[in-house]
């Protein structure tokens, strides 16, 4: 008994053990609930039915903004971040974490968008029903949980030791910006995709989807025997988790230009990815509306990015300017995508044009 207290209580990257366990635990029941209850048996899901979802997984992720309040006020964390650590009073602290989590989850959550626009296109692609897209998704979910926290580790690892690790972090999310902005007109070709053409290679993979599974045993073309199929459900899978590890070499750089705290940057990461798959389908329909909303994403890198860098010569921004500026980015760039392709026919807009070519 006194081992697994001594287990629980022991602190683990800031943060006892138990508070690990006990996240772990919520995001699991919170899947758990999705797949047992909303997605039991495979549907299409309806547009009320995936905003109903999405609105309470983003509920969920601002709800435990309350969490991290408590945590950080009651003395749990001995937290890595240092604005959360120079905090002068319990009160302090658990407002400055968080205004970090709620800024870190806003990012991490519009970001997700651009994952949106990669999902449709490789949904469309493979000409994957809406009724199966959502198995692909929720493993994939379960992938990215593992992912995220292998390399949000391996950062906190890398920032704790090297300090200087923070501006090599700014420099690459501001190249990763103006990039994003040069290249916001250019489109996907999924046939050049290097893992898509290692699977054609060495996976046998059938042309039609067999349901909701992931392999079929079919008889082979040349020998006659039966053999293990991969679907299209499996290599849709492959390369979203495929994108996923892309966009967290973007999305882990920026989270840890906000704050250093693991376990700020692990849970508003997770909860952002939480509500991605209800998400995905409230604007799979309208994806191409938000076209310009790429290019708010290019300047959220950028300003982040490039924060570090402005701190040096006039001083920490407080955490509340940040949260304040990178909000207003992502709802211009949302306001402005709507404005602009409100009179445009559906077939006209570059979004469209993109996923008919795929």
């Amino acid at each position: 008994m006194d081992t697994i207290l001594t287990l629980l209580t022991a602190n683990w990257l800031g943060m006892p053990a138990w508070v690990w366990f006990g996240f772990i635990l919520i995001v699991l029941s919170i899947m758990a609930v999705d797949l047992g209850l909303f997605h039991k048996e495979a549907h299409e899901p309806s547009l009320k039915e995936s905003t109903v979802l999405a609105g309470i997984c983003m509920t969920l992720g601002l709800s435990f903004s309350a969490v991290v309040w408590w945590l950080y006020y009651r003395g749990y964390a001995s937290s890595l971040d240092p604005d959360i650590a120079a905090a002068a009073t319990p009160a302090m602290r658990a407002w400055t974490a968080w205004e970090l989590y709620v800024t870190g989850w806003v990012v991490e959550q519009t970001l997700a968008f651009d994952n949106v626009f990669v999902m449709a296109m490789i949904f469309s692609y493979f000409a994957i029903p809406a009724k199966y897209q959502h198995r692909v998704l929720f493993y994939g979910i379960l992938g990215v949980i593992v992912l995220r926290a292998i390399m949000i580790g391996l950062g906190a690892a890398l920032v704790h030791k090297f300090g200087w690790i923070l501006f090599v972090f700014s420099a690459f999310l501001v190249f990763t910006g103006v990039k994003m902005l040069i290249m916001a007109e250019q489109k996907p070709d999924l046939e050049a995709n290097p893992l898509l053409k290692w699977m054609r290679k060495h996976l046998r993979i059938t042309r039609e989807i067999h349901g909701q599974n992931f392999f079929v045993k079919l008889p082979d073309g040349k020998t006659g025997k039966i053999v293990r199929h991969a679907t299209p459900l499996f290599v849709a899978l492959m390369l979203i988790e495929f994108a996923d590890l892309i966009f967290a070499v973007d999305s882990i750089p920026a989270i840890f230009a906000i704050t250093q705290d693991p376990f700020i940057v692990y849970t508003s990461n997770i909860f952002a990815i939480l509500g991605l798959r209800a998400l995905y389908f409230v604007l799979s329909s309208m994806v191409d509306r938000f076209h310009y909303l790429k290019y708010a994403l290019a300047l959220v890198l950028i300003y982040v990015g490039a924060k570090i860098f402005v701190q040096q010569f006039v001083g920490k921004i407080p955490p509340e300017i940040s949260l304040g500026v990178t909000v207003s980015i992502l709802a211009g760039g949302i306001f402005y995508s709507l404005w602009k392709t409100r009179k445009t026919a559906p077939e006209d807009l570059p979004e469209s044009g993109r996923q008919q070519e795929a």
